[in-house]
């Protein structure tokens, strides 16, 4: 009994601090939604158009391909929770910053430092995780940082839509002395500090601690997140060994013979290129711009946006209770298929929109089938690409070139989702049935990919990688 209850004690443990550094991810989630309730207010405040807000809020996701690429780097220098402090203090800042912008241009500076410091968690959190997770469990707590995405993007719309409520269902209304979108991009503020705390009080990763040489303290976290039952001895000398056949990586290190790059370092990368090139944040940066432009009125926009979310949860909810069961592969092949299908009926529905009057609509039976197939392609996603890629990036590649890897799959996650974000709007004016076609074919694409290079990690240990 009391064996029993110490193996939940240090189970609850590594939750605990795997949950707490996932908080990074949160942060990504949340400022991902938070600018699809702001855009309308930006534009109308700035007297801007579809050009430049597009530019905001893509520029962003330029920061944090910066900040990814950074991020590995720093984590190895700095340490991985200092580096989370330094994140968790440049995003608080920017928040501010766009509460109170002067001119666009202004604007997108400070959304460029929150991208940055974005970036930079989404390296570090998945590195973490996967560095104190037990391998028995290292999926389901890698997983951690998908279901924090989500969470934030959820929290986020539900936010918006109360400070929207209360300035009276327009963004542009004041609350106090600022606009009501004002607002919205301020709160990012709190999940920062949050994030700050969280990263004050949980331990080092013990891979790091070794690293500097800090044996000491790197077995005592050993001891809180391995439990009773693992020879920490062996465990140390195991890192030991590893690490004394590596130096901090850098970009030389994942040279390779395929195009200049190792051929692990390249499926790291096309994962990331996959996951964002399939669309999936075209439905959490524009639904609400989607949905009106099929003629669904601004309320009910919002409220799809966050149903959507809501069937984002449940999804990654689905992949972290499969993902040490079935593996990474099964559940990346599961996802592809039905992301497929779902974007080829969006497709084919959106076809059907008409123009009357200037004001767009979608027929019977149109309409609604478009709806349940948005909400089945975000449901395979994050049943499986949402969760798996980070799960994957953080623990396919091998000891040595684990930091710089991760972090340039990240910078080519943050620069797919950048040409996606900014190619929807004028792809979308241009042919909106075409344009989900192509988000289909690409999901297809991603099941052959899957099916010929990806290896399966599940249960391995980490310094088995490679």
């Amino acid at each position: 009994m009391a064996t029993q209850r110490t193996h939940h004690e240090h189970l609850g443990h590594v939750l605990f601090i795997t949950a707490a550094a996932a908080i990074g991810g949160f942060l990504f989630g949340y400022d991902s939604a938070v600018i699809n309730g702001a855009v309308v207010g930006i534009r109308k405040h700035f007297g801007v158009g579809p050009v430049e807000i597009g530019f905001v809020v893509a520029i962003a996701l330029l920061g944090s391909a910066a900040g990814a690429w950074t991020g590995g780097r720093l984590a190895d220098r700095l340490g991985r929770t200092r580096s989370m402090q330094v994140a968790a203090l440049l995003f608080a800042a920017s928040s501010f910053g766009q509460m109170l912008p002067f001119a666009v241009w202004d604007l997108a500076v400070w959304r460029v430092m929150a991208g940055f410091a974005i970036g930079m968690a989404s390296v570090l959190a998945p590195a973490y995780i996967a560095e104190v997770a037990p391998a028995a469990y290292r999926g389901r707590l890698g997983s951690l940082q998908q279901l924090a995405i989500v969470l934030g993007i959820a929290v986020s719309q539900l936010v918006n839509y109360l400070i929207a409520w209360l300035a009276g269902g327009d963004v542009n209304n004041h609350l106090g002395p600022l606009e009501a979108w004002q607002w919205m991009l301020g709160a990012c503020a709190v999940p920062a500090v949050i994030y700050l705390l969280f990263a004050m009080i949980i331990p080092e990763s013990p891979r790091y601690l070794v690293m500097r040489g800090r044996t000491r303290r790197a077995r005592e976290v050993l001891a809180e997140v391995e439990g009773d039952g693992v020879d920490i001895d062996a465990r140390i000398s195991e890192i030991q060994h590893v690490l004394r056949t590596q130096r901090v990586p850098g970009m030389k290190d994942l040279r390779g013979p395929a195009l200049g790059l190792l051929p692990i370092v390249w499926i790291g990368i096309a994962l990331s290129i996959f996951q964002q090139f399939v669309g999936i944040n075209v439905i959490f940066y524009y639904s609400t711009v989607l949905w009106q432009s099929v003629g669904i009125n601004q309320a009910d926009s919002l409220l799809i946006s966050f149903s959507s979310s809501i069937i984002n949860i449940i999804g990654t909810f689905i992949a972290i209770s499969l993902v040490d069961k079935i593996g990474r592969r099964p559940l990346l092949m599961i996802g592809s298929a039905g992301m497929a299908v779902s974007l080829a009926t969006a497709a084919w529905a959106f076809s059907a929109a008409r123009v009357a009057a200037g004001a767009v609509s979608l027929p019977d039976p149109q309409g609604p089938i478009a709806l349940i197939a948005a909400n089945v392609f975000v449901l395979f996603f994050a049943l499986s690409w949402g969760v798996v890629v980070w799960v994957l990036l953080g623990e396919m590649f091998p000891n040595r070139i684990r930091a710089a890897a991760l972090g340039l799959a990240a910078a080519a996650q943050w620069i797919a989702n950048w040409a996606i974000t900014v190619s929807f709007p004028a792809l979308s004016a241009w042919n909106l049935p075409l344009t989900y076609a192509g988000y289909a074919f690409f999901a297809l694409l991603s099941f052959l990919f899957v099916a010929k290079w990806v290896r399966e990690t599940k249960g391995r240990k980490l310094e088995e990688m490679g």
